[in-house]
């Protein structure tokens, strides 16, 4: 049977996180499965696909910004206009907003439309449209969708690494956060399927498997009323049971659902990264009470202990939040000072976003935007003085590195595009594993001499 999009040309957009990111490749991969053809200059694609984040303001604003930009370069073109389809996040949540708002893109689809882009391309390509007539809108109320092993995928990630979703939506109640009511509720994969998916990826050549989800420390609880067990820590013993030589990345853990297990699964299995990331969110516990995080100071100090304890030299990155409502100068010292104690290798800091639905946006005493800034610059400062001193320690050290393009590499302690890197002395072959001495700091990253 002939695919039905044969001479369909399409680009695609993709923002915001690695989530994102996979659905972006499933819909490539789906639409060249069914004939079409991709193009990289976005302006010369008979349909162009913008792939949105919502997360905080800032990314809102960004898809915003790039869809009219791509509609007024498409203004200029002669002959057939192009067709803009605007999919992912932003869609989800403004699904009768956005095509008010914005009725000169064609079409606007859901989370679950992902495994039908082509269907719909096809579709809105079959449509006469006039300038009065709106948008075509497939938005489901409530996402369902999770992308399975044998989803078609076109890898937008460089040969030697790949994201793997063991899971969709999320079931924590964080006050400050919209992606619940955006992603729908938490849904894990199989075991099985995701073991099938990594070893295809290990086969093609990936040496790093970095696990995503809105919470990977959640994977299979929601299973167990169907009467599954499996757990994160099963998961990671399977996958270093895969043949190869690889490295498995643990990312976008939530620090309440970290058991003994799992710590104990990270220190007995070498293909398991000494790396984590650990959104911490704040150390004080009137905020984090209203934050809904379901910890305390008392239990982030001492999992904290645990995991330094049981996982010696392993890299920790967290993410803060400043300014959210209610947050003291009481509040905000003790976080300041819990930063300059726990030393972490990897520190990002959000300042709050008043996200539209989310209870934290209707407490009372919310703080004034300079505070915000003021007080996300003294602890970057903070941190900054903190990894100083890191990367001094770590100078003459010898490391195991993944080679990324020939001149730069990274460590297990450094996941792709958020973390630091080392810019290698001379070449070595990209895509495999080296040994490098660190011989020099370089801004945020290091010098490495390959051994």
């Amino acid at each position: 049977m002939t695919p039905r999009l044969c001479g369909v040309s399409f680009s695609l957009l993709s923002l915001g996180c690695a989530k994102n990111l996979v659905d972006s490749e499933v819909m490539m991969g789906t639409l060249l499965d069914q004939g079409a053809c991709l193009v990289e200059d976005p302006k010369s694609a008979d349909v162009l696909i913008i792939n949105t984040c919502c997360f905080v303001d800032e990314a809102k604003e960004e898809s915003i910004e790039t869809i009219l930009q791509a509609h007024q370069a498409r203004s200029t073109q002669g002959g057939n206009p192009q067709k803009i389809v605007v999919a992912g996040c932003l869609s989800q949540r403004f699904p009768q907003e956005l095509p008010a708002l914005l009725p000169e893109i064609d079409a606007f689809i859901g989370l679950d439309e992902v495994p039908r882009i082509a269907d719909r391309v096809a579709e809105l390509l079959e449509r006469e449209k006039s300038p009065s007539t709106p948008p075509m809108n497939w938005v489901s109320p409530r996402s369902r969708y999770v992308p399975d092993f044998d989803a078609p995928r076109f890898r937008l990630t460089p040969k030697h690494y790949a994201y793997v979703k063991i899971a969709e939506g999320c079931n924590h109640p964080c006050t400050f956060c919209i992606l619940p009511q955006v992603r729908g509720r938490y849904r894990s994969r199989t075991i099985a399927s995701i073991v099938t998916e990594a070893r295809n990826l290990v086969a093609q050549g990936v040496r790093e498997l970095n696990l995503i989800s809105q919470d990977t420390t959640y994977f299979g609880q929601d299973r167990r009323q169907e009467g599954f067990s499996e757990s994160l820590a099963d998961l990671l013993e399977a996958l270093s049971q895969i043949p190869g030589d690889f490295w498995v990345r643990l990312l976008y853990t939530h620090p309440a659902h970290w058991s003994d297990r799992l710590i104990d699964t990270l220190a007995r299995c070498p293909k398991i990264a000494r790396y984590a990331d650990i959104p911490f969110q704040h150390i004080s516990d009137p905020v984090l009470q209203r934050m809904q995080r379901g910890t305390s100071e008392s239990y982030l100090r001492e999992l904290l202990q645990k995991i330094r304890t049981a996982l010696p030299g392993i890299v920790l990155r967290t993410t803060f939040i400043v300014g959210f409502p209610g947050e003291t100068e009481e509040d905000f010292e003790k976080l300041l000072e819990f930063i300059r104690e726990a030393r972490f290798e990897r520190l990002g800091v959000f300042r709050y976003s008043a996200e539209e639905g989310t209870r934290a946006a209707k407490l009372p005493d919310q703080i004034p935007e300079p505070v915000k800034r003021k007080r996300r610059s003294k602890l970057l400062a903070a941190q900054q003085e903190t990894y100083r001193q890191i990367q001094t320690r770590m100078l003459g050290a010898t490391l195991r590195v993944l080679v990324e393009d020939g001149r730069w590499a990274r460590s297990e302690g450094d996941a792709p595009e958020v973390d630091t890197r080392i810019c290698l002395t001379r070449k070595a072959p990209p895509g495999e594993f080296v040994w490098a001495r660190l011989v020099g700091i370089r801004g945020y990253d290091f010098w490495g001499e390959p051994l």
